[in-house]
Parts: structure tokens; C-alpha cells; sequence
């Protein structure tokens, strides 16, 4: 029997495991990766839009060569992170299945069987991509996220989307010698862009050196070719490869199969108590970017990584309580 199980291991799943640990509490931290599996999946040359004490965990300094540190230095941060909380790390395992058994949890995993007094869900949203929706998505060309742009050099690349990965994705396969070609559903690019990439982009796409396609969107993709409509009528643009930089959305069956309720309308928010992160089964608390349901943008590190402390602080608050009740 544990005190506490973690699934996830991103930034916010390695914050609770420190916490749980200054507290001397059992704890395993689960996920079905590696460590911070989502940074790792980054794009390889992305640079992080907060600066690295937002991005501190743990009460632990995060030096990095600029204010704003890129994937790999954040990689090495977390990692040497995790190394105080190793001997609790299980990863490349996978959770099948949460059951409450009285005031206990049962959790099966691709590996084992554990038994748990709480759980902490901070499984991020990462896993899941946004889909299209439209004939052809599931070609092999069509991709949803992006790590080096050396593999689209000199190829027919479109990508989709107007944000932040749209954007970094169209710009480094421009520059590796791409013919690029955007599709952005609204009339501009959103205001969320880096600041130092958005006047990068719009400059390329005033010079005509990438060709964008404004208030359109993708009705057909094709083997060599994929069909927009956009504001002149339906165009047929011939192509390598789609990047479908549309987002990603929590896994919300999980939380519902451990009989965790929703929000009944968008952004489907899993219900929690604010002051706690306790969600609506008993002892199960959500952390991280899991909070805001399909609103992926409402939570981050930073604004998140307190989620530990108020967790590990009222798990200990209910342990203090039962021992004085039980010592009285």
C-alpha cells in the first residue's frame, strides 16, 4: 500500500512527486513514456515562451543561457529533477485501469498492480491531436506533430493551424529549403504567436516566400496533392507532406472512466474543487493542464505548478486528522 500514486511524469506529475516526498509520503510516479514525454516531443529547436524560473519546480533553480531556454535545456532540467524522486520512477508503463475498493484504489498498469490511498492525475494533453476531420487524414504524409524540419528539406510541405506550432513548424521547413504553403481557418495569425516569431512570419507571407490562405480551411487530402477551400473558390495545391499543427485535447475518457464527472458544455472542465484539486471521486486530485478540459490554454507550468502544493498540503492535512481521531 502507497500513499499516494501520480500518473504523469511531465513538469507538474514531478512537482507532486517532490512535494509528496518533503512530506515523507509513499509515492510512485507513473507514465507511459519517459520523463516529461511531452517536452520531449517538442519540436527540436523550439525555445519556450516563459522565462526558466516560471518554468522552477520543486523550489529548484533552473539556469538556462537566456531568459527563455529551449527544449533541450529544459529536458536536462527536468531530468536532473527526476533523479531525487528516481527510486519512485516508473515509466514506459501505462495505466489500463483505476478501481476504488472501499476507501482504497486499485490501479492495474501494463506492468503490475498497485494499491493507493490517493491518486494525483496530471496526465497533460499532449497524446491526443485535434483531427481534421477530412478524407485522407489517415495517408502516411499527414502528420501531427513536428520535431525536425531537416526531414521535409526541399518538399512540398502545407501546414495548418495559426498558432504557435504552426507557425515555428512552417518557418523551420521554409528555411531547411521547404516550398510551404499555410491554411488558417481565421483571418489572420492569432495574437498568441512568440513575439519574436509573428512579424518572422508575416513578413514571409507579405514576400510571397510562404504562400498562406486565410479564412480557408482543407476539404480533401490526396497522395500528391490536397484540395482547400478558401475566399476565391477550391483549390487543388500539390503536395508532400501535411502538418496538422491544430492542437491537442485531454483525454477525457480516462477521467470519465474512473467516474470522474465533466462540465456538461464546452470546454467539458473536469469538475474539482478549486482550494483542494480534489475532482469529483473522493482522494483522486487533478493537476496541470488536465484542469481545464478542452481549454488547453487556461492552465501551464507556471500558472500550474502550485497544483503540488495544495494537493500533497491537504492530503497531509486528512492524514494529521485520521491520526488524531484515531489516537484519541
Amino acid at each position: 500500500m502507497i500513499d499516494i500514486l501520480i500518473i504523469g511524469a511531465g513538469p507538474i506529475g514531478l512537482a507532486c512527486g517532490l512535494a509528496a516526498k518533503k512530506k515523507q509520503f509513499q509515492f510512485v510516479v507513473i507514465d507511459k513514456g519517459c520523463i516529461t514525454n511531452s517536452i520531449y516531443n517538442y519540436p527540436l529547436n523550439m525555445t519556450f515562451f516563459s522565462t526558466s524560473e516560471k518554468l522552477e519546480i520543486g523550489e529548484i533553480p533552473f539556469v538556462s543561457i537566456s531568459s527563455k531556454p529551449n527544449r533541450s535545456e529544459a529536458l536536462e532540467y527536468y531530468r536532473r529533477v527526476a533523479q531525487l524522486i528516481n527510486g519512485s520512477l516508473k515509466l514506459f508503463e501505462e495505466v489500463l485501469s483505476i478501481e476504488k475498493v472501499e476507501n482504497n484504489f486499485i490501479v492495474q498498469t501494463t506492468k503490475g498492480k498497485y494499491e493507493a490511498k490517493n491518486i494525483i492525475i496530471s496526465t497533460g494533453f499532449y497524446d491526443k491531436p485535434v483531427m481534421l476531420n477530412v478524407a485522407g487524414e489517415e495517408l502516411e504524409k499527414v502528420k501531427h506533430y513536428f520535431f525536425d524540419p531537416h526531414y521535409y528539406a526541399f518538399q512540398k510541405v502545407l501546414v495548418v493551424g495559426s498558432n504557435n506550432s504552426a507557425v515555428d513548424a512552417a518557418l523551420e521547413c521554409f528555411r531547411k529549403g521547404a516550398e510551404v504553403t499555410m491554411v488558417i481557418k481565421d483571418s489572420k495569425f492569432t495574437d498568441r504567436v512568440k513575439y519574436w516569431a509573428k512579424p518572422d512570419i508575416e513578413n514571409r507571407c507579405k514576400e510571397g516566400s510562404i504562400k498562406a490562405y486565410f479564412n480557408s480551411k482543407i476539404e480533401f487530402i490526396a497522395e500528391k496533392s490536397v484540395k482547400i477551400s478558401t475566399p476565391a473558390g477550391l483549390l487543388d495545391i500539390e503536395n508532400d507532406f501535411v502538418l496538422s499543427m491544430t492542437g491537442y485535447k485531454p483525454d477525457t475518457q480516462f477521467l470519465k472512466s474512473v467516474g470522474i464527472e465533466l462540465e456538461l458544455e464546452y470546454p467539458f472542465k473536469p469538475i474539482h474543487h478549486s482550494e483542494t484539486m480534489e475532482s469529483s471521486v473522493s482522494n483522486i486530485f487533478l493537476a496541470g493542464v488536465i484542469c481545464g478540459g478542452m481549454n488547453t490554454r487556461e492552465w501551464f507550468i507556471e500558472n500550474s505548478r502550485e497544483h503540488a502544493d495544495l494537493i500533497i498540503d491537504e492530503i497531509q492535512k486528512r492524514k494529521s486528522i485520521k491520526s488524531l481521531i484515531f489516537n484519541n
